[in-house]
């Protein structure tokens, strides 16, 4: 079981180090969901006895929007190579009322995890399934000799003294099928057409209505049920033979592993390191100003009354079996504009005891964040352009503009964050996008502060600024 729930052991300061270089700032939020990743570890590795008493510390992330709350999460998630999955409560309703069951949560989780798994274990069988594969595609191509003869009995390839006229049917056959793995292993059959069958990816579907009449899924495998009416559905295409090494390998790893091991794994997984991230939890509470005004928010309270037993530990009906979300870690996140924590129910509060306030950007930090973090705008815009033969290097001077207009731009309209620059550099190379590859074949380019103002000048004295709100 150990092996099951094998986690990346990093430390909480490693932990950070590694979200240092996606998210920028937000520091008391990563030291929080640091402390909360490695508490994970710790239990597992902790005595047998006190192992199942040891209940998650759950988060609950409030901050405007735009300022990296989801962006944590995910590489969190990431970072754990554990079960994740992202939710909004705004999609759920009570039951009673028409709209998602807060359980299809954990439903959801059970699939992702298994899917998981199974790509893991298809990763450790990706030799035999390479091998497998190769043997197809020879089948194929130079078919075996059904019955063997007595005669091929301890040939070898590579004897010297053979003579084609003395050996029997299977060893010619053999003996070509070997030139022909060689052939196939150097590449140099890959153009050649092949007709080969594949498995069908259409599957059986179908939604029903639950109890109080809500479209929910059901724990059916309507595949298993129906499998012995319909068989395995294969259809033949004709392919070359390097598109059927790509097709062929996912059906044979398929084959190779164990898929009720799979299940088993993927299900300790779920319960043991699983993490669901509740985002928009602010829109289910209600404002203590409205209360008892009534109207189409009937049902908020009712979802985080559903949603309590789960946080609080309970048992989940899926269709791989039943999943216990005791040691589930759950991270809520909202930006709490109109309604504030306390008017979540005072349970719900409870099952959240690490409250972490995410800080609003400032201009250093958008200027931070177009220029430290892996996967910044500015490089993903120089990655796109490049693929084009087109060199863009922004100048420090234009970056720090570039900040110094998104915090404008959200201090006078709507604060949205970091999603603000996403308009912003959209703008600002809008004419360079559309020249490339046409008018701009190949070359270098600077962006400067002087480009920069040339381009959003309309944008910093337009004082509507309804044309650039997303």
């Amino acid at each position: 079981m150990k092996q099951v729930v094998e986690q990346k052991n990093l430390t909480p300061r490693q932990i950070v180090a590694e979200l240092n270089k996606y998210i920028v700032g937000q520091n008391e939020a990563k030291r929080s969901v640091a402390i909360a990743l490695r508490n994970r570890w710790r239990r597992m590795n902790s005595e047998a006895d006190i192992r199942d008493e040891i209940l998650p510390n759950n988060i609950l992330l409030i901050g405007p929007t735009g300022v990296g709350k989801t962006e944590i999460a995910r590489r969190l998630a990431k970072l754990a190579n554990a079960p994740f999955i992202k939710v909004e409560a705004s999609k759920f309703t009570e039951v009673g009322y028409v709209g998602r069951d807060v359980e299809s949560m954990i439903r959801d989780l059970t699939d992702i995890a298994i899917n998981m798994v199974k790509t893991e274990m298809q990763e450790r069988v990706q030799e035999k399934a390479e091998k497998a594969v190769e043997d197809r595609i020879l089948d194929i191509l130079i078919p075996p000799v059904k019955k063997p003869s007595n005669n091929s009995a301890g040939f070898s390839a590579e004897q010297d003294d053979f003579k084609p006229e003395n050996a029997s049917d299977q060893e010619l056959n053999q003996r070509t099928r070997e030139k022909f793995r060689k052939k196939l292993q150097n590449g140099e059959l890959d153009d050649r057409k092949i007709e080969i069958e594949v498995r069908s990816n259409r599957q059986p579907m179908m939604q029903v209505f639950g109890p109080q009449g809500s479209m929910e899924e059901m724990g059916i495998n309507l595949q298993d049920m129906l499998g012995n009416l319909t068989g395995d559905q294969k259809k033949k295409r004709k392919v070359t033979v390097e598109e059927a090494r790509e097709l062929l390998l996912d059906e044979e790893a398929e084959k190779l592993i164990d898929h009720d091991a799979a299940v088993q794994e993927a299900l300790e997984r779920v319960q043991t390191q699983g993490i669901v991230f509740i985002d928009e939890i602010d829109k289910v509470a209600e404002d203590s100003s409205k209360q008892g005004s009534g109207g189409p928010d009937v049902s908020r309270q009712g979802v985080q009354r559903d949603l309590l037993p789960i946080i609080e530990g309970s048992s989940v009906s899926t269709k791989y079996g039943m999943i216990k979300t005791d040691h589930i870690l759950f991270i809520g996140s909202g930006a709490f504009h109109v309604s504030k924590p306390s008017d979540l129910i005072p349970e719900l509060q409870g099952r959240m005891p690490i409250r972490v306030e995410l800080n609003s950007l400032t201009e250093d930090d958008f200027f931070d964040i177009l220029k430290q973090p892996k996967n910044a705008l500015t490089k993903q815009y120089q990655a796109m352009l490049r693929a084009e033969g087109v060199e863009i290097e922004f100048t420090d001077n234009a970056i720090r503009e570039i900040a110094s207009i998104a915090a404008q731009v959200n201090e006078r309209v709507e604060n949205i964050g970091a999603r603000r620059l996403h308009t912003i550099l959209s703008t600002l190379l809008d004419e360079l996008l559309f020249a490339v590859p046409d008018d701009i074949g190949t070359g270098e380019l600077t962006i400067d502060k002087e480009y920069v103002n040339k381009q959003l000048d309309d944008l910093v004295k337009d004082k509507d600024l309804s044309h650039y709100i997303l």
